[in-house]
């Protein structure tokens, strides 16, 4: 996460991620994960935004263990924001069901997902995907200037972010108008944002920062994520979208202050699910880990609740949120934290 007066130093995961982009993956009604194969992450490279983006061949994937889940295609864009700032982004988006079941009926709500600072796309190969499965359309751009493969890393370009995020929604609509884009298939009246880290500090700006909001978010999700000061702009102070804030109880690159402080602020309707003991990544980069099989199940019932209008999902995502020794879910108050949260705005105070 990134603060004006602290650069963190580069992180690398110690784990082995099991990518599963092009194999089929499922995710059935229920809301429990599972997984099959694997596979390399969706090309960085396609056709320019003002064509229908390629769609990339997809393995067929076994029958869900909860029948009506989605298979899952993937394909790519390149959004183009100026001569200078391109992002390749990934598209993963509902192909088929094993029973012809819909969670969404034939338009399917959108997320677009920001990656944290030094962490590919790919490090979160099994979290993305189970919003596809659940029946959203997840788009996912590389950020230039701030992915493991830039040339050159430079945290203090998420100043640029809320910018390109913007951009990304912008190339989707317009190819969610296009006959033959898979793009065709998004509701563009439901759209969600969701990050992690620094891409959670940018998923709230555009959701609820007055310098950088985008009308056109209905919900936003973040995981282990802050305000910024260097964003300029005021949190929470006009029009507002339902949130929920993901935290790790151990997490000491975006201490637990940083996601009470914006839940604070925050007005209803808004969710914490607590992750007990956890720290900054595993709960969502670490396949199938208890932790990260939790994060899944709570942010596709607060997306289907907030974002999609399935209002029974709010007890679902309580039933979800609440896993012993795991995680703890507050739809209210969040839970007291000690640490305050060094570059938000008023120095972190809450």
């Amino acid at each position: 996460m990134y603060r004006p007066s602290h650069r963190r130093a580069r992180r690398r995961n110690s784990v082995v991620l099991v990518v599963m982009v092009l194999a089929g993956i499922g995710l059935g009604l229920g809301l429990s994960v599972w997984a099959q194969g694997s596979s390399t992450p969706p090309p960085t490279t396609a056709a320019p935004p003002t064509t229908p983006p390629p769609t990339t061949t997809t393995t067929t994937a076994a029958t869900p263990s909860v029948p009506g889940a989605y298979r899952v295609g993937t394909t790519s864009i390149n959004v183009v924001e100026s001569s200078t700032r391109n992002l390749p982004t990934g598209v993963w988006y509902p192909s088929a069901t094993s029973t012809g079941a819909s969670l969404h009926g034939a338009h399917f709500p959108l997320l677009v997902f920001s990656q944290g600072y030094d962490l590919s796309v790919s490090a979160y190969a099994d979290l993305i995907p189970a919003w596809a499965t659940a029946g959203y359309v997840v788009v996912a751009p590389t950020y230039p200037d701030t992915a493991p493969t830039s040339p050159t890393l430079n945290e203090s370009d998420i100043v640029n972010h809320p910018g390109d995020l913007k951009s990304v929604i912008t190339t989707v609509l317009q190819l969610a108008g296009q006959s033959g884009s898979v793009l065709a298939a998004v509701n563009t009246e439901e759209i969600g944002l969701v990050g992690h880290s620094d891409g959670g500090d940018v998923s709230l700006t555009v959701a609820e920062n007055s310098a950088y909001q985008d009308p056109r978010v209905k919900a936003v999700a973040v995981l282990s994520g802050a305000e910024l000061a260097s964003f300029g702009g005021t949190y929470f102070g006009g029009a507002t979208v339902p949130l929920l804030a993901v935290q790790g109880s151990a997490d000491t690159i975006n201490p637990p202050g940083c996601s009470v402080q914006f839940y604070t602020e925050a007005p209803q309707p808004k969710y914490y699910l607590d992750l007990l003991g956890a720290q900054h990544e595993p709960p969502y980069t670490v396949a199938g880990s208890p932790a990260e099989q939790v994060v899944a199940r709570v942010t596709t019932e607060f997306f289907d609740a907030e974002l999609a209008g399935n209002r029974t999902a709010v007890t679902a995502m309580a039933a979800a949120g609440n896993e012993a020794g795991i995680s703890q879910f507050y739809p209210g108050t969040p839970p007291p934290a000690v640490s305050g949260c060094p570059g938000a705005p008023g120095g972190g105070a809450y």
